[in-house]
Order: C-alpha cells, then sequence, then structure tokens
C-alpha cells in the first residue's frame, strides 16, 4: 500500500490506465472502475476524498487501483449515518434480520469465484484459498441465519415467590471492524454476519493495502440493503490508513471494536478502547506448533504440516510456525517434508496448480528478510530455502523461498522461538517426552492454535485436558490451519482471549440484562434482607 495526495494521483493518471488485462477482466467483473480513482467510503452513498492508497499487485507490483479514504470530516459523518442506522435496525425482529443476513448469502455465493480471484490478486494467496476464504463468509451468513431464531436469553428461578429472573440480549449498537490484509473478507464476514443477526450496525476500516476486497464485498450488500429499504449505513465502510483507524477506536459513539491485527497494535487499541469503557474483541498474534508422536501417522501429518507451513505463503494467523518432532521419529518426517519443500514452486497465485504465491508486501518481505539474518546469525541449521525469489518474472512481485531451520537452542523463550514470524518459516526442535513438548507449546507469549499427531489416546488425554495445550484451537490428527466456521476461532494470552465466528461468539455483540420481575402482591427482598420501618 502506498499513500498519495490527491494532487499526485492524477497526476499519474496514465500510468493507472495501462492496467493488465489480468487485472481488469477480475475487477470489471466486480464493477470496480479501471479508469478513475475510487470512493473508499460508503454510509449509504459513496464518497471519499481524503488521501489516495493505492492498491499494489503482489505478484507483479503493478498498481491495481487507486482509493481516496475519508477525510476526518467524512469519518465523523460516516459515524453519526452509522449510529442512526442502528437505532433503526435495532427494532427490526430478528428473523427478518437473519432474512437480509440470507439474502447477503446469496448474493455472496453469485460472485464467489470472481471475488475470490479478487483476494488472490490483491493480497496475493493462491485461488483455492481465495475462494475458500469467500467460502468462509457464505458460511458464516448461512449460520448467522439460523441463529437469528436462537439468539436466547434465560429464565433463572428466583429464591423470592412470584419473582422470575430473566437474562436478556438486546443489540449493542456500533460495532467497528479492523481487519488485516491476510484475510481481507472473511475476518470481516465472521463480525458483520453475527453483528447483524444481533441487530446493530457496523463501521468497516479494512487494511489499507487490501482496499479493493472491501470496497467489492461493500457494494454487494449495499444492494441487499438497499432492496430492502434498510439504511446503508447499517455496513459503513471508511477506508484509510492509521488515522482512519485511530479515530474509529477512539470514537465513543463506536459500542464495540473487533481488531485483527499485530500483538504491538492490539495493545494500544485494547488500552484506548477500555480507557472509554467500550467493548473489545481482539484476534492478535498466532505462533503455533504442530507436535508429532512416534506413533503418528505420517502420511496424515507431513502433508498438514506443509499445508500449515506453506499455505497463504505463511500468512495465516494459524499457519504452522514451530514443528517439534519426537526424536524417533525426525529423520523420516523431515526428510518427506523436506521433499515436499524441494517439490513447490514458486507461480501466480491465479494460476490453477499453483502452491506457492508471494508475500503480500515489501514490509512481509524485510519481516522473512530479518527472521533468516537471526536464524543464520545464530548458527542455525537451515534445511530448506532462506532466499529470496529473484529471478524473472518473480523478481518483479514478493516471492520467497519457504524455510525449515533447526535452531541450536530449543528454548522457548529465545526470541527466535517467542516471536511470531509473519512468513513461511518453520522451526524444528526434537523432544523425547510428550511433556517436554507440551511446555515448550506453552511457553510462548501467543495462544491461539496448535495441534497433535498421535494415534495413542493416552496422549490426547494429556494434551485437551488442564495440563495440556493452553490455546485457544487444540487440534488432535488435524493441522494448526485451516478452521471452520462452526466453533468458536479465537486465542489465549496475548492472542487477545477473542472468540469470532461460530460456537457462543454472538454473545460478544449483545447487550446483556438481568431482568427480574415481580407478579406477586408482595415484595421481599433477596437473602432475607429485613428492611421494614
Amino acid at each position: 500500500m502506498i499513500t498519495l495526495r490527491r494532487s499526485l494521483a492524477f497526476s499519474h493518471l496514465a500510468r493507472y490506465r495501462s492496467l493488465s488485462t489480468r487485472a481488469s477482466s477480475i475487477l470489471n467483473a466486480l464493477e470496480i472502475p479501471t479508469s478513475e480513482p475510487i470512493h473508499g467510503v460508503y454510509d449509504g452513498a459513496w464518497g471519499g476524498s481524503g488521501d489516495v492508497h493505492e492498491s499494489v499487485c503482489p505478484t507483479t507490483g503493478e498498481v491495481l487501483a487507486r482509493v481516496h479514504a475519508a477525510t476526518p470530516e467524512e469519518l465523523q459523518t460516516a459515524i453519526a449515518k452509522s449510529r442512526d442506522a442502528y437505532e433503526q435496525f435495532r427494532h427490526v425482529p430478528a428473523p427478518r434480520r437473519g432474512e437480509i443476513l440470507r439474502q447477503i448469502r446469496e448474493s455472496l455465493a453469485k460472485k464467489r469465484d470472481d471475488l475470490g480471484a479478487l483476494v488472490s490478486l490483491e493480497m496475493g494467496k493462491i485461488r483455492t484459498e481465495g475462494e475458500g476464504e469467500v467460502q468462509e463468509f457464505i458460511d458464516i451468513c448461512d449460520y448467522a441465519v439460523g441463529l437469528s431464531r436462537m439468539m436466547n436469553g434465560r429464565v433463572v428461578s428466583s429464591e423470592r415467590p412470584g419473582h422470575t429472573i430473566l437474562e436478556i440480549p438486546n443489540p449493542l449498537g456500533v460495532v467497528g471492524v479492523l481487519s488485516a490484509f491476510n484475510f481481507p473478507v472473511a475476518v470481516y464476514g465472521w463480525n458483520l454476519a453475527l453483528s447483524l443477526a444481533a441487530g446493530n450496525a457496523t463501521i468497516w476500516k479494512p487494511s489499507p493495502s487490501t482496499p479493493l476486497c472491501s470496497v467489492a464485498v461493500t457494494k454487494i450488500i449495499a444492494k441487499v440493503l438497499e432492496s430492502n429499504n434498510m439504511p446503508g449505513a447499517i455496513a459503513t465502510l471508511v477506508t484509510g490508513g492509521n488515522d482512519v483507524g485511530e479515530a474509529v477506536v477512539e470514537s465513543v459513539d463506536v459500542d464495540m471494536v473487533s481488531f485483527t491485527g499485530s500483538e504491538r497494535t492490539g495493545r494500544k487499541v485494547a488500552r484506548v478502547v477500555q480507557s472509554r469503557f467500550g467493548k473489545i474483541l481482539l484476534e492478535l498474534g498466532g505462533n503455533n506448533a504442530s507436535i508429532v508422536m512416534p506413533d503418528a501417522d505420517l502420511d496424515l501429518a507431513v502433508p498438514a504440516v506443509f499445508f500449515g507451513a506453506i499455505g497463504t505463503a505463511g500468512q495465516r494467523c494459524t499457519s504452522t510456525r514451530r514443528l517439534y518432532l519426537h526424536r524417533k521419529v525426525a529423520p523420516e518426517f523431515i526428510s518427506r517434508l523436506k521433499a515436499l519443500y524441494a517439490s513447490v514452486q514458486p507461480g501466480d497465485p491465479l494460476t490453477s496448480g499453483t502452491l506457492l504465491g508471494p508475500l503480500h508486501n515489501r514490509t512481509a518481505l524485510d519481516i522473512y528478510a530479518d527472521a533468516i539474518s537471526k536464524l543464520r546469525h545464530a548458527d542455525a541449521d537451515i534445511l530448506s530455502g532462506g532466499r529470496r525469489y529473484e529471478h524473472a518474472p518473480f523478481d518483479k512481485g514478493n516471492f520467497v523461498e519457504p524455510t525449515i531451520a533447526i535452531p541450536r537452542s530449543a528454548d522457548a523463550h529465545d526470541a527466535i522461538w517467542a516471536t511470531e514470524t509473519f512468513a513461511p518459516v518453520l522451526n524444528v526442535a526434537l523432544f523425547d517426552e510428550l511433556e517436554e513438548a507440551i511446555n515448550w507449546n506453552n511457553a510462548v507469549p501467543q495462544g491461539l492454535s496448535s495441534s497433535l499427531w498421535t494415534r495413542d489416546i493416552r496422549n490426547v488425554g494429556k494434551w485437551i485436558g488442564p495440563a495440556g495445550s493452553d490455546t485457544g484451537i487444540v487440534n488432535v490428527n488435524v493441522g494448526t490451519s485451516g478452521a471452520e466456521i462452526g466453533a468458536a476461532f479465537g486465542g489465549n494470552k496475548s492472542t487477545g482471549w477473542g472468540r469470532e465466528s461460530g460456537g457462543d461468539a454472538w454473545k460478544q455483540y449483545v447487550r446483556w440484562s438481568a431482568c427480574t420481575v415481580n407478579f406477586s402482591d408482595a415484595a421481599p427482598l433477596a437473602q432475607g434482607v429485613n428492611f421494614s420501618a
């Protein structure tokens, strides 16, 4: 992402119009203009006259589009319109809200392949992963349609005769969604679907480097809202840089903030939101480990680790970054894994059969290079990779070699192990006892996903029990990456403790009230208190 001032953006319009056929066909299919700067603000009407942000293709380096961000004034107007939309939408019966979500689901499904291609074009993940990401949005809409008739409270027995206690969920307000570049569609979908089912309005501030995905998705949703005579500001969009995100986080008119991003930024967001007593949902770093026992089925485990470490070029929150191998199985496992690494070649993520696309941007290249430098400085044994692809045609994109390394030390407190590297770098250590591997798994600050490969039920019991993995996602014979929408998604410790998607995640998007109702002719106090004059 590159930010330009408006005059500079227009002075380069000629270069902008020379868009490749590869890119223009995808943008045209989604009704995204290819001959003029794009409005990046939607609050019932499209606008945006602030800084211009460039969307850059990570595969070719070409500028895909220029998008006008929100000015401070436009942002405040958008927030105010979101507030007004919420005050109208909260009165719509929940099943009716579910019907609107069903229509959004159908509209998304019709554009699934085109949106998936856009994710590949702008973010860089391979096409099947891009389409799978859009499918997540479709699936969570299905889930939320059913949920709209099942967002139940509770009836609690009262100790007082003639009384009953109700726990009642009501709409919360305006939910701010700050999403990251690596899942530019799905994370917003998780939040939007549950938030709309709950009766809220959302205001979406996407990553500044993936504005086209947010514009395309919002265009689809806006048409559904318009056809149902609902205010468009139920699903507001404000593109922009840090200043826009900070204003959303700081606004007292935004009741809840759902933030996906780095641990460092997450700490700042949490402090600001908590200082004004807003609700916060955090999805931060994921430094995920797979543990392979000697009885593991390697025909399952090796391909799963391969996908976990290389899928999305190592840029998933749930990517496998640490691999703990039992000493007995390590030689065969490493041999098989190296063979898979040697077989994978970089390619255009839009081309069928490509498994390795580019990193998202130049910042990601720097992160990868820094991690490799630290491994070399620590005298780690680099078994595979460790370099950038610099020959044509990959020199114009952000392509790197997936890397396997065995650091000299397995101390989980060392920075090599304790720091999440958002790139395809897999660090390996050997262990002798499961308890040792579990301790390593739990010793890092992050706690998103983990997996154990074993066929021994006793190992499973240890792994999922009170002295087992401390992550939010604890898998057995399943890789760290590729969660489904039916269960709550999220992590513990410095991952932020947030939960999105399925399970009980919806309960974060409502305002809870305990309501005691007296239907008797007396008014006794609880706990037997007597306060008679």
